[in-house]
């Protein structure tokens, strides 16, 4: 079925209150499909909060509840808005603990007091701690919900406590072993268990060597360590190696697809923004967008004052001003390839500051490879194409050698330097690099006319 015919198809189910044959159609796909199918349905015209409401009841009431995780928060609050305490608190009590953090972080201060009043005091406490941590640290993405051991536990005990809370948990395939004082010890999964004797303890198939992060470790490590190691989960343990909570592969990747999504923005001079590009209202764009935009026209007048600068020069040989936008467009692709290279290195650990001088020698040598190339290509033409003076061609390719080379090594180095006082690196991306490499390749253009016309 067509997905528009789809659409139609369930508005039509909804006014004729066909509810029967419209949750069977529903119970056929998957929660995160449902929330999708809803996002497409608020799009089409004849769709309102009623049959939003409506719609959400008919699902089965765990499936109702998994699909509300995936919505958007005004999607939910729509929802929130339209519970009634007790349908709340069920939606609540099916939630894990970190999705129900990531939710009560987007809702307006109303909406949380409302879902605060409907939780445990037990619940309520663990949210609260969780909400304290650092917006980027390990702890804010953490959930508390996991199966562990004491050490002195045997297999079959093991395994009889998973069946009392492993269906309340967000993971049991990985279960962590503590010591009396609640420390992690080691980690053993379902398989060793499975394969050991009921009578074996824990401790005795458990693996000691346990890679672990701190609760205020920055979220992006965390998810880079996951990616790394190849696990469903790691282990958080505050600063007394005690363990607190677990981050799972699929908060990892949230994580991942945020920070990505930051990076972007930023090295597309934005400042990061926190929904969607349909969700976010224009003045909020424009507020995004306008601040970035101030500067890199502010940091362009060094550009203009170069060029007041060398008025004189312009002006007795005009022929130099044809050049200027193709050696400052090349200076700036050329260092933006650079920064967007060594960017990427660095988010993935795969660069670090102590290999500044390496990656600039590299770049060094990519550099001038690229410069003479391009310099000889220029120089042709200027003189076949162009129809200008051999003078004229060789200024613009001593130039264009000058200011790739110029612009791999400010590429490479601005955004290593950055992440060594604690910018992002991602702020010395193009628009920026760009900036300065103009300035560059002005200056450099008209002092070598300057010295070979003797302007």
């Amino acid at each position: 079925m067509e997905k528009e015919v789809a659409l139609e198809y369930a508005l039509e189910m909804l006014e004729n209150k066909k509810f029967v044959q419209l949750k069977g159609e529903l119970q056929e796909m998957n929660p995160a499909d449902i929330a999708v199918f809803v996002e497409e349905l608020k799009e089409t015209a004849e769709f309102d909060e009623k049959k939003l409401i409506l719609l959400y009841r008919i699902l089965p009431k765990e499936t109702a509840a998994e699909a509300f995780t995936y919505m958007d928060s005004d999607t939910q609050m729509t929802l929130i808005n339209a519970f009634s305490d007790k349908e709340l608190r069920y939606v609540i009590d099916e939630l894990y603990l970190d999705d129900t953090v990531d939710i009560i972080e987007e809702m307006p201060a109303n909406v949380v007091s409302r879902i605060l009043k409907n939780i445990d005091s037990d619940t309520r406490k663990q949210i609260n701690q969780l909400l304290n941590y650092p917006k980027d640290s390990a702890g804010s993405v953490m959930t508390t919900e996991f199966v562990y051991f004491q050490r002195n536990l045997t297999v079959k005990e093991a395994f009889e406590q998973i069946r009392k809370i492993g269906l309340v948990k967000e993971t049991v395939y990985t279960c962590y072993v503590i010591s009396s004082h609640r420390r992690l010890v080691g980690i053993v999964t379902v398989l060793d268990m499975l394969v050991a004797d009921g009578d074996t303890r824990v401790e005795d198939i458990m693996e000691s060597n346990v890679i672990s992060v701190k609760t205020h470790d920055d979220r992006e490590e965390v998810a880079r360590a996951l990616s790394k190691y190849d696990f469903a989960a790691i282990p958080v343990v505050d600063n007394e190696n005690r363990i607190v909570g677990i981050v799972t592969f699929d908060d990892a990747m949230d994580v991942i697809r945020d920070e990505d999504t930051e990076d972007i923005e930023k090295m597309a001079a934005m400042l990061p923004s926190e929904k969607p590009y349909m969700k976010t209202g224009v003045f909020k764009i424009y507020k995004q967008r306008i601040p970035w935009l101030i500067l890199l026209m502010v940091s362009a007048t060094f550009t203009g004052t170069i060029l007041a600068h060398f008025e004189d020069a312009l002006a007795v040989v005009p022929a130099l001003t044809v050049f200027i936008p193709m050696l400052m467009d090349t200076g700036g692709n050329s260092g933006g390839q650079a920064s967007v290279t060594i960017i990427r290195g660095l988010s993935l650990n795969e660069i670090s500051f102590r290999d500044i001088f390496k990656v600039m020698w590299k770049e060094l040598r990519v550099g001038i490879m690229c410069a003479a190339t391009i310099a000889v290509i220029s120089f042709g033409k200027v003189m076949l194409i162009d129809r200008k003076s051999a003078a004229i061609g060789g200024i613009v390719a001593s130039t264009i050698f000058c200011v790739i080379v110029t612009a791999k090594l400010v590429g490479c180095s601005l955004p290593m330097l950055a992440k060594k006082i604690g910018f992002d690196p991602a702020v010395m991306a193009s628009p920026f690099i760009t900036t300065i490499v103009d300035a560059l390749a002005l200056f450099v253009y008209f002092a070598i006319a300057s010295k070979a016309l003797g302007l």
